[in-house]
């Protein structure tokens, strides 16, 4: 299975390798090029306890990769994950969801054969059908389903939150994406 996770930032990153970890194929895609070039070369951008190992373990057994070609990642992906920042927009409070939106769109102009777009990032309510539209809109043809999977880690335990949760929340009424995230939450 391909996986594809957009947002290197602490959750995008800590949850791709953990999946590179399981045994799948994950491409991390980020739109700013020193944060790519600097894990290309073993810079992490953030500090996790472990996290530098298991990047650097996953990259050498052909799992991990790290790009700024979103639309080639996209292509052959069988799950994408927007994990991108939901700042708090400073007039009403609310989560500004411009850069989901935007990663929505990068990726439904590139959806080929049937892909679940998977929501890590802390979205409010109704965002998926947001989400879905956009999509639909964008690329009418798309075959593709939206989740939620929010996620539960801890800085400086993120790794073992991952690897040994103590629940996995996914928020879907479709039994094919269903079917995929418990292949992909399996090991």
């Amino acid at each position: 299975m391909n996986i594809v996770i957009v947002g290197t930032g602490y959750v995008g990153l800590v949850s791709g390798t953990c999946f590179a970890e399981f045994g799948f194929s994950v491409t991390c895609c980020d739109q700013r090029k020193d944060i790519i070039d600097g894990l290309n070369n073993g810079v992490i951008p953030i500090f996790e306890p472990g996290l530098d190992a298991l990047i650097s373990k996953n990259i050498k057994a052909g799992r991990l990769h790290f790009t700024n070609d979103l639309a080639s990642s996209v292509t052959a992906a069988d799950i994408v994950f927007i994990a991108v920042g939901t700042p708090t927009n400073e007039t009403d409070g609310s989560a500004d969801l411009s850069y989901v939106m935007t990663a929505s769109k990068e990726i439904s102009q590139n959806l080929q054969g049937y892909t679940v777009i998977v929501t890590k990032s802390t979205v409010p309510v109704d965002t998926n059908k947001k989400i879905a539209k956009l999509i639909t809109k964008t690329n009418p043809g798309a075959e593709f389903d939206v989740v939620s999977n929010p996620e539960f880690l801890r800085e400086g335990s993120a790794i073992t939150d991952f690897m040994q949760p103590d629940r996995v929340v996914v928020g879907t009424t479709v039994p094919r994406a269903r079917t995929l995230m418990e292949k992909l939450y399996a090991p």
